[in-house]
């Protein structure tokens, strides 16, 4: 087994978990960092594991919100457990366009968009969106505070908004985030629905991407993967906890500004070394 390579799995692995739930793309650090840290696999494994190690990222969801969205916990009055209910029947609704679009168009996707100059594009188009709904929803009231102000109706339309998240760089979070917002959700809200949607999502993405691998790993391989899902687990963990903290008290401007800047490296990075 080679220590290096576990290395590059464990860094690959940080940078999904920080990357996954903040809205700055994970998959354009990703394309980065597989440039910078090029592990020694095929690209077959290398596709498919860009999608699985997200695995690990949403079990720190489950983990984090399993009492809340465990709507058949013995703590739980009546009402609570229907109010649970409700959140999973709205995250069901939210997935269903990303769901059915990814099923149905995920190769084409990925072999029309995957590139660095579409990375870098949506990486900063979507930083300068997020920097001008932010100044105009400054000083504005937010009308959805509260899973029970989120409509079915709402939440299918935030669910179309994950569905520009099937272009890499756009960021899954980001897109759900902005589109939340735009639809009068608070931050909050709009974070917290966005790590719900991730779960049928990255669950059925993964599974996806796996059936189509196979399961005939080396050694080396399924070292390399869990490792990866392992450590994307912890970091994310710490990730989200970061977010909920850091947007009690601040905007989303700073990550467009960081979208923007990280665009133009990608940019750069391609123009010096390809």
């Amino acid at each position: 087994m080679d220590f290096i390579e576990i290395i590059k799995a464990l860094v690959l692995g940080i940078v999904e978990g920080i990357t996954e739930w903040l809205p700055i793309s994970s998959t354009g650090h990703l394309i980065l960092f597989e440039n910078l840290l090029t592990l020694n696999v095929s690209a077959e494994f290398m596709e498919m594991m860009r999608v699985v190690i997200q695995l690990g990222a949403i079990m720190a969801v489950v983990i984090l919100y399993f009492n809340k969205l465990n709507p058949f916990s013995p703590k739980k009055s009546m009402q609570e457990k229907k109010d649970t209910m409700s959140i999973w029947f709205k995250v069901i609704v939210g997935v269903l366009p990303a769901g059915i679009l990814g099923v149905l168009f995920d190769d084409w996707f990925d072999a029309h968009f995957y590139n660095d100059v579409t990375v870098a594009i949506t990486l900063i188009l979507y930083g300068v969106l997020f920097i001008i709904i932010e100044n105009r929803n400054k000083g504005k009231r937010t009308q959805i505070n509260s899973f029970q102000d989120l409509s079915y109706k709402t939440a299918l339309y935030i669910g179309l908004f994950q569905v520009l998240a099937l272009i890499p760089g756009t960021s899954r979070s980001g897109a759900t985030i902005l589109g939340a917002i735009i639809l009068g959700a608070s931050r909050y809200i709009a974070a917290e629905y966005s790590f719900f949607l991730a779960i049928p999502v990255m669950f059925g993405a993964s599974a996806l991407k796996l059936l189509k691998f196979g399961f005939n790993f080396t050694g080396t391989e399924l070292a390399i993967l869990l490792t990866g899902m392992i450590s994307a687990f912890v970091v994310s963990i710490i990730a989200i906890k970061f977010l909920l903290k850091y947007i009690k008290n601040n905007d989303f401007k700073a990550f467009g500004w960081y979208r923007i800047v990280l665009g133009v490296i990608v940019i750069g990075f391609f123009i010096i070394f390809k």
